[in-house]
């Protein structure tokens, strides 16, 4: 049986204008702590919540974030980061990120750098796009963290110890690979 043709899977699928009457502008914002709202009121409904988290995809001609379904697509404001880390998963040889698009990836030291007000955040999808570690998660980094010689605490996962950079430092990494 061949799978049903969605409207996604035409090439000009994010060319199309809006419906009549609708814009592809939303007033739709993911705030910095992973919570939906829409027209300032949050999205309460745990379904809607779920279904936005695992639409989010980039505009490909112009980079802006997307809600896609695959039937329809409109633009949204991201205030911080489009993804988060839910919770930490896998093995301890082979812990692994659980993501709010309810995707797996491995935890890697290296893509790791510490915000502000100590906020972990990790870098995902390749290391195109970025995830914030919710106050959960960071606790799940718990059995990974070591005493660093001196002070402080470093990151260990499968024999590799790493103390976590600055976020502004992984931005401009991120970036310049990128080009």
């Amino acid at each position: 049986m061949v799978p049903a043709r969605r409207p996604i899977d035409d090439p000009e699928f994010f060319e199309r204008p809006a419906p009549p009457g609708r814009s592809r502008e939303s007033a739709i914002v993911l705030d910095a702590e992973g919570r939906f709202w829409d027209h300032g009121e949050p999205v309460t409904h745990r379904g809607m919540q779920d279904a936005f988290s695992t639409w989010i995809r980039r505009h490909p001609r112009d980079g802006r974030y997307v809600l896609c379904n695959g039937y329809d697509w409109t633009y949204f404001r991201v205030d911080d980061v489009p993804f988060f880390v839910r919770g930490v998963g896998g093995t301890p040889e082979r812990p692994t990120l659980l993501l709010s698009d309810q995707t797996e990836e491995p935890l890697d030291p290296e893509r790791l750098r510490l915000g502000a007000r100590d906020a972990v955040y990790a870098w995902i999808k390749g290391g195109t796009e970025e995830a914030r570690f919710s106050p959960a998660a960071q606790l799940g980094l718990a059995p990974f963290l070591v005493e660093a010689p001196g002070s402080g605490v470093e990151l260990s996962v499968a024999g590799v110890r790493r103390r976590l950079a600055p976020r502004e430092g992984a931005r401009l990494a991120a970036a310049s690979s990128r080009t």
